[in-house]
């Protein structure tokens, strides 16, 4: 197919930024799908931080990274991600940051990302974020708890001074249940920076 859904275009974007070696962010690492990308995005010289507040989703994930011999270069934290400032210094530039929001599939549905958390975490990464880097965010209105999140997070991104962020959003029209949708936030290179 050519026209890519929200998550496989979240990879196309981040694979343009991310080079071996970089510091990159997996906000919510769920099943360990993203983190696994991000990981062997960066390589084993790289450093991926993943946070989660669910233990079963480190587990999961801590699993799925250890079958593919992709553990050694990620950092798995089961805390919230707007806690991030407490584990990764203010001068670590961070290359990308993926955020995949909602809940953790075939978990409880009932633990679900919130739009403050979200937000704090987004603003924490935008201060660390490298001129080249980006902040994408997968986001899923299709339930009460996302719908309500989806607002908030494109009311913050849409308020973003276009002096120094450009932000994208890619979304399927025609789709039930409403889809979810792709967010990326980039900074605005200025000359001579």
């Amino acid at each position: 197919m050519i026209i890519k859904n929200a998550v496989e275009l979240s990879h196309e974007y981040l694979a343009k930024v991310i080079q071996p070696g970089d510091t990159v962010v997996d906000a919510t690492v769920g099943n360990g799908h993203d983190t696994l990308f991000l990981a062997k995005s960066v390589g084993k010289n790289g450093c991926v931080y993943g946070f989660d507040i669910q233990k079963e989703a480190i587990n999961n994930t801590e699993k799925k990274l250890a079958s593919c011999d992709e553990n050694e270069q990620v950092k798995l934290i089961c805390k919230g991600h707007h806690e991030l400032n407490a584990f990764i210094s203010d001068s670590t530039e961070i290359k990308a940051a993926v955020f995949n929001l909602g809940y953790l599939p075939s978990g409880d549905k009932t633990i679900v990302t919130r739009p403050e958390t979200t937000i704090q975490a987004v603003q924490s990464i935008q201060e660390r974020l490298h001129k080249h880097g980006l902040i994408v965010l997968v986001v899923y209105p299709g339930h009460p708890e996302g719908k309500i999140e989806a607002d908030a997070v494109l009311d913050y991104v849409k308020h973003l001074d276009q002096k120094q962020w450009r932000v994208l959003k890619y979304e399927m029209f025609n789709q039930i249940n409403n889809p979810p949708f792709l967010i990326v936030i980039e900074g605005v290179l200025i000359e001579g920076v």
